[in-house]
């Protein structure tokens, strides 16, 4: 006999229907670059088989790509940052199976679930200064959180930001963005005045205007790889507070290890921000989120009564599922003591680099902290490679960069990536798992390509040529 079943009991699940990923995948995956091309940024496929890069990945794990034929691919590139545990971590997989599995009353928009207080109170243990925590999507969400809550409290409207910064991309954040090829034909942005990294003169300029909300900075900036000079940070948090404005630290790249400290700020002595943005790593590389941390009396302004309660909000901020990656995120990095390891892993690939120097004259710097360093290539002494250096950069600025980035994936099966438009720097940023044997590999390799170019003839340079005629038939 069959009972009735109760209100309180939950029902059936319904039949799955006919959707199948696998065969879905099986069936049209290799179609993925003409899809492309035809249903969303055609550019992005053009460049890929331009470069090279049009590559047929399977499958992927930790800090390794495979592709169709079992050959792996060392990833130093991280998805810019975003596998900062590399690709599919058994805990922050299992986290995410285990919230998908719990059924949870997720986004109802009127209770207070339990995982975000639980994120967020782990977040804020890394920074003794900061008391809460406003969950959104992306790293340019975290950013435009900062900027809204800023010009609230102090009721200026103007930021200020670093040249050659990278914040983000929508308006507000692009409005803080120091790269006119991002920001061309996108105007009215905000009121915005960029002002060099590490200028305190310049800064204490424009603050002396009085209408200054605050100055958002990435420590060590991601386009170049530059980092912000010794005392910077502290004298220009001391020329805002003076003025009544707010320091906001953009972490998205830069957080959660990247540099061997948990924040890239705290590796100088008394920085306290007021607004602290961060995202990529700390969505476990699954489920995007973003989170901007602040002071106590800045959300209670922004927050400041009832009707006040949803002024800024985002319809999938602190879902479960990023809540769950993050707070996995989180408790891999304390349990297998991911921070000192990049520590170690980093300072051993830099020394590595930086001892190069000397033995190849078209490598001209090696900088950055931790797992994020860049790799500057500068104009040659000898006659013969000056001419061919010469001839790249009146074609492009940039095209010797690429001319290394290429054969590293082509030859070497090693995946990194160009600094910034016209740019000779390459930057790397692996997941911060990589040891030893990685640091190897890729040190190797490195060798053998700046082999190949002070050989000033060969594969390198032809390819080079062919750079230089795509980039001279796209003025």
């Amino acid at each position: 006999m069959t009972t009735a079943r109760s209100a309180s009991q939950p029902s059936e699940p319904a039949p799955s229907g006919t959707f199948d990923l696998a065969a879905l995948l099986a069936e049209r995956g290799a179609e993925r670059y003409e899809l492309h091309a035809r249903y969303l940024n055609h550019q992005l496929p053009r460049m890929l088989h331009t470069i090279g890069f049009d590559k047929v990945y399977e499958r992927a794990e930790g800090a390794y790509f495979w592709d169709a034929d079992g050959d792996d691919y060392l990833d130093m590139l991280a998805g810019f940052g975003v596998m900062g545990l590399g690709r599919h971590h058994p805990v922050v997989r299992k986290a995410l199976h285990d919230v998908l599995d719990a059924d949870l009353a997720d986004l109802t928009r009127f209770d207070c679930q339990p995982l975000p207080g639980l994120l967020a109170e782990r977040l804020l243990a890394h920074s003794s200064h900061l008391d809460r925590v406003f969950f959104g999507n992306s790293g340019t969400e975290a950013v435009e959180t900062a900027l809204k809550f800023a010009r609230y409290v102090t009721g200026r409207p103007r930021i200020l930001y670093c040249a050659h910064a990278f914040h983000g991309l929508t308006t507000g954040s692009l409005s803080v963005n120091g790269e006119s090829g991002f920001r061309d034909g996108f105007a009215p942005l905000l009121p915005d005045t960029a002002v060099p990294l590490g200028d305190l003169d310049a800064l204490a300029r424009e603050l002396k205007r009085g209408d200054v909300a605050a100055l958002i900075v990435e420590p060590i900036q991601g386009k170049g790889v530059h980092e912000a000079p010794p005392g910077y940070l502290r004298a220009a948090q001391e020329l805002l507070r003076r003025h009544k404005a707010l320091l906001i630290a953009d972490e998205v790249q830069t957080g959660l290890g990247r540099t061997g400290d948990f924040y890239a700020y705290q590796h100088e002595e008394g920085v306290e921000p007021d607004l602290v943005c961060v995202a990529k790593a700390l969505s476990g590389g699954y489920v995007p989120v973003g989170a901007t941390l602040g002071r106590d009396w800045i959300f209670k302004k922004v927050y400041a009564s009832m009707d006040r309660v949803l002024v800024h909000s985002a319809s999938f901020g602190s879902n479960a599922q990023a809540m769950a990656a993050g707070l996995a995120v989180l408790s891999v990095m304390e349990n297998e003591q991911i921070v000192a390891g990049v520590r170690a892993t980093g300072e051993l690939l830099r020394s590595r680099l930086t001892a190069l120097i000397d033995r190849y004259e078209l490598l001209a710097d090696v900088r950055g902290r931790g797992l994020m360093i860049g790799i500057e290539f500068g104009r040659p002494r000898s006659l013969k490679l000056r001419g061919q250096w010469t001839m790249l950069q009146t074609a492009r600025k940039g095209l010797f960069a690429q001319m290394v980035v290429v054969p590293l994936l082509q030859r070497h099966r090693i995946l990194t990536q160009v600094s910034g438009d016209h740019l000779e720097v390459i930057k790397l940023i692996p997941p911060l798992i990589i040891g030893e044997r990685e640091v190897d590999r890729f040190v190797t390799a490195f060798t053998a390509v700046m082999d190949d170019a002070h050989s000033g003839s060969g594969l390198m340079w032809d390819f080079g040529k062919t750079l230089m005629r795509q980039a001279v038939a796209n003025r």
